[in-house]
């Protein structure tokens, strides 16, 4: 029988890439066993699973950024031996990664023929024409609405999605692996992206989709791959799966609550915000969270939620506004001024604000917390990685000990290596900006579980999401941001997502 895609085409009959049998260690960790993984041409193939299972080590096999112990690879029939990136370039394989690779101070032409500029015709010079024609041709003939001479840094992350795509095809890719690429995309972006993965179908790109996101891959895909603990569990017609089947091979068990219960008694207001502005357009922020309350934080990009914890942190200057702490009227002038004021704040971007990815986690577990656990001057490693060891059990961090890089973790137990921190730090004001961004389901369900716990110990939690079934999951109210103003103010049980949706993007009459 002749397959369809999601398009109602038939694909080409060949196969794009063959990887068969596939493992990868990393000393005492099989990362990858005996992986056998299929993509059609001219499909979308989406790869997915738990933080850990083993997606990325599969890509960076692939991507020649690994060299597996054993197993092969074939692309359009042809065998293939990697032993670095520019081996699985030349081969048409290109990858985008979730942080994209771009050249912030160059233009868009500059970029999309990096590291393959044509010469001018004077000795070390570049032909500037040739770039920009030749972008403005390839965008064209894919319908893509670029500015090549446009400075990259100038753009915006939608833009800059498009701009790494061209120039992937610039390099003949045939085949692309697209990374988590609307973990941070507005809802407009997110569209546009689509439609451009959907071109690209069309002109017979082969693209394998990485996302937490499961209504994106239901949406988009054609076939699904499931990994879990390095190996291949389910591969299926997208068009045989619904969102709860996959996350049952995901997970290996069904999430009959992907929420948990939660039963705590709401005590006396323990934070306060009033009148808070900044220089980075919040205006006049009001509003309160009491001890074991979760408090959500909803509006769409750009309406000024990360504004509003950076102010209350000390990243921003405030221009007005007061922080009560417990009735105790707060002086922040700093980060270091909230951590002593009992304030944690967990970023949205982890790896880039929140990490020292190259040192071990233990370090970045005690790192603000050197002088309540006693160093504030002499440091004892093995006292360190002791406290590190015990609060890393509290919340089940899987890792190879304290002394392990922190960015050999998955997504999700890097997220746990930061609440790890403030946890030490007993910190009783929680600022939590999109934690579970970029983690599976499984590990989604344990960082509610955390927050419950928090909620339990009388902690107030400000909790900022962009999805709001999240945030209707696990919030007790629903604070909505809209252009810098606090907006509404509402009991999760008394609202619907429609009218949540409703204040954060419609202007008052």
């Amino acid at each position: 029988m002749t397959q369809i895609n999601r398009e109602g085409k038939s694909p080409q009959s060949n196969i794009a890439l063959q990887m068969t049998g596939v493992s990868k260690r990393f000393g005492p960790v099989q990362a990858l066993s005996q992986v056998s993984f299929t993509v059609r041409a001219g499909t979308v193939h989406a790869l997915v699973g738990e933080n850990g299972a083993g997606k990325s080590t599969l890509m960076k096999v692939l991507s020649g950024v690994y060299k597996p112990d054993q197993g092969s690879i074939e692309i359009n029939g042809r065998p293939y031996t990697f032993d670095k990136p520019e081996q699985a370039l030349a081969a048409g394989v290109s990858m985008i990664y979730q942080e994209l690779d771009l050249a912030e101070d160059l233009t868009v032409a500059e970029n999309i023929f990096l590291g393959n500029e044509p010469q001018g015709r004077m000795p070390f010079t570049l032909d500037d024409k040739v770039m920009v024609r030749e972008t403005v041709e390839l965008a064209k003939r894919l319908n893509f609405d670029v500015n090549p001479t446009a400075v990259v840094g100038n753009l915006s992350t939608g833009d800059c999605q498009i701009v790494e795509v061209l120039k992937a095809l610039m390099r003949n890719a045939s085949i692309i692996v697209m990374d988590e690429p609307t973990s941070s995309l507005s809802e407009s972006d997110t569209k546009r992206l689509f439609k451009v993965v959907r071109e690209l179908r069309e002109q017979g790109i082969s693209i394998i989709y990485i996302s937490h996101r499961l209504e994106e891959i239901v949406d988009l895909a054609d076939d699904v791959t499931v990994l879990r603990d390095g190996r291949v569990v389910h591969s299926e017609s997208v068009t045989k799966l619904d969102i709860r089947q996959i996350v049952r091979y995901m997970v290996g068990r069904e999430l009959n609550e992907f929420f948990p219960s939660r039963n705590v008694i709401i005590g006396d207001v323990c934070v306060r915000v009033e009148n808070l502005s900044s220089a980075e357009n919040i205006h006049d922020i009001s509003f309160e969270i009491k001890s074991g309350e979760i408090v959500g934080m909803a509006g769409l990009v750009g309406a000024g939620r990360t504004e509003v914890a950076r102010a209350i942190f000390g990243v921003d200057k405030k221009t007005s506004g007061t922080i009560f702490l417990e009735g105790r009227e707060l002086r922040v002038h700093s980060p270091a001024d909230a951590i002593s004021s009992n304030i944690a704040f967990l970023t949205e971007d982890r790896k880039r604000t929140g990490l020292c990815l190259q040192l071990p986690c233990g370090w970045n577990i005690t790192l603000p917390n050197l002088v309540e656990i006693g160093m504030k001057y002499v440091i004892h490693p093995a006292r360190e990685s002791k406290i590190a060891a015990e609060i890393a059990e509290r919340i089940a961090i899987r890792w190879l000990g304290p002394n392990a890089p922190v960015d050999s973790l998955s997504g999700g137990n890097q997220q746990k290596v930061l609440i790890a921190r403030w946890l030490l730090a007993n910190s009783r004001f929680m600022i939590f900006d999109e934690p579970t961004r970029g983690i599976d389901v499984g590990a989604k369900k344990e960082v509610y579980t955390l927050l419950n716990r928090l909620a339990e110990q009388g902690k107030a939690i400000l909790f900022i999401s962009s999805e709001l079934p999240e945030l209707f999951g696990i919030a007790d109210r629903i604070l909505i941001m809209r252009r810098g103003r606090l907006v509404g103010d509402l009991m999760t049980k008394e609202t619907t997502q429609e009218q949540v949706m409703h204040l954060a993007a419609v202007e008052a009459n």
